[in-house]
């Protein structure tokens, strides 16, 4: 079930950092939300196990 929810909020946070780059926001924010996504997914995969 986590991991489910994992990969939607990683898939969102993936979403939220490709509509900041399109709106030309600072890159720091870009960075993070692709950091945060790639975490997600990564305890997601982690929760598997």
């Amino acid at each position: 079930m986590w991991t489910i929810i994992l990969m939607a909020g990683a898939g969102l946070l993936a979403g939220g950092a490709l509509s900041l780059r399109q709106q030309r926001a600072h890159v720091s924010w870009i960075i993070v939300c692709w950091v945060l996504a790639g975490m997600c997914l990564l305890a997601g995969y982690f929760l598997t196990y």
